[in-house]
C-alpha cells in the first residue's frame, strides 16, 4: 500500500490525479489523504481528514510514502524509517502561496535524505521502484551530524 499525504491547508489535486491514475494503471492500493480537492477519484481511496493515530497506522502499514514537500512528513519518515518521495507544490499552479516546498525539496535532495519527484514521469519511475529504502533516519539511533543538519535546516541556525 502507498500513503499519500498533501496536507490540511489547500487542495493538490495534481499529485491527487498522479496517484490516483497510478493505482488505476498498476492496482496497487493508494490512500491519499486530501483536502478538498476538484479532481474526482477514481481508483485510489481519499480521505479528507484523518487522527494522529491513524496517521501514525497508515504509516505503519505503507510500504511507501509520497507527500508534498511539507517538513513534518519529511521528518515523520525519517523517524520512521519509512521511504519518502517528495513531490513539491508549486505557486505556479497556485498550490501554495510561493516555492518554499521547491526550497525544501531541493535541500532534502542534497543532503540525500528522501527521494524527490518534479514531474510525473520521475514520480511514476519512482513509485516503479520496488526497490525503494529509507535514504537516511532520525532519532535516537540517528548520527548527530543528521540530527544537526536536520535542525539546522528546520530552524535556520
Amino acid at each position: 500500500m502507498i500513503f499519500v499525504t498533501t496536507g490540511t491547508q489547500v487542495p493538490f489535486d495534481r499529485l491527487v490525479m498522479i496517484m490516483d491514475k497510478f493505482a488505476s494503471v498498476t492496482g496497487e492500493e493508494v490512500i491519499i489523504q486530501a483536502f478538498n480537492g476538484k479532481y474526482k477519484v477514481k481508483k485510489a481511496k481519499v480521505v479528507q481528514f484523518i487522527s494522529p493515530d491513524e496517521f501514525d497506522e497508515m504509516f505503519q502499514k505503507a510500504r511507501l510514502i509520497v507527500a508534498h514537500a511539507g517538513i513534518g512528513t519529511i521528518v515523520t519518515a525519517l523517524e520512521k524509517e519509512k521511504p519518502l518521495i517528495v513531490f513539491p507544490r508549486l505557486a505556479k499552479y497556485g498550490e501554495h502561496r510561493n516555492n518554499h516546498q521547491v526550497d525544501t525539496a531541493v535541500k532534502m535532495r542534497q543532503l540525500n535524505y528522501v527521494y524527490v519527484a518534479d514531474t510525473e514521469e520521475e514520480l511514476f519511475q519512482l513509485l516503479s521502484d520496488a526497490n525503494l529504502h529509507p535514504l537516511a533516519k532520525i532519532g535516537r539511533d540517528a548520527s548527530r551530524d543528521l540530527i544537526d543538519s536536520v535542525r539546522q535546516f528546520i530552524i535556520g541556525i
